[in-house]
């Protein structure tokens, strides 16, 4: 996700209105646009966050699942500051066991990833490295996922997006590709979006 420390970030209105608003990062909006649209979150719900540094989206998870939810976040680095009512794990999600990640929960309802690869500037090598990231995240929502539930994932644009929304297709009611207004237009990253899990 994108850092409020970003300079490219500094004159941009989602940038500013994060600020304004408390959010650690203006990619908040993303997930509130998405949300607003397929009404991933309730009241009470266990919320996985693939890549949550620094914080946004547990942020607005926090707040859309209440108290009686639980919201849970994984990255390789430490959060730039603490995410009140949620639980961080520090760690490389591709050497983490699922155990780790669910702890004493069964099963989450929302899993979430907004992981992007180290970019080379090279679209082809940037796409395969997103499509795994993708990959990886689809999987652990495949396997963690309780029925009914929601996955939401960031990929960059290119062959593999068509195949990876064929493959939620068998698993999700209802899957949607969208490129939220908070997304720059420069770039090539859309959101793969399923309800609906039947494990």
């Amino acid at each position: 996700m994108s850092s409020l420390r970003d300079p490219k970030n500094r004159h941009d209105v989602f940038f500013r209105k994060a600020r304004d608003a408390g959010y650690v990062a203006r990619s908040v909006y993303k997930l509130e646009e998405i949300d607003r649209k397929l009404s991933l979150f309730r009241p009470g719900q266990r919320v996985l966050d693939l890549g949550c540094r620094p914080g946004s989206w547990m942020q607005y998870a926090r707040q859309k699942v209440g108290a009686s939810g639980v919201v849970v976040g994984i990255d390789r680095l430490p959060m730039p500051a603490p995410v009140a009512g949620t639980r961080v794990i520090i760690a490389d999600l591709l050497q983490t066991p699922d155990a780790a990640l669910l702890v004493d929960l069964t099963a989450f309802d929302v899993v979430l990833s907004d992981m992007a690869p180290d970019t080379t500037g090279i679209r082809a090598t940037d796409q395969a490295r997103s499509a795994n990231l993708f990959e990886e995240a689809l999987g652990r929502a495949e396997r963690l996922l309780a029925p009914t539930g929601g996955f939401l994932g960031k990929i960059f644009q290119g062959p593999d997006v068509q195949v990876l929304r064929k493959r939620m297709q068998a698993r999700f009611s209802d899957v949607r590709l969208i490129k939220p207004a908070g997304s720059r237009s420069e770039s090539t990253e859309v959101y793969l979006a399923g309800k609906g899990f039947h494990p």
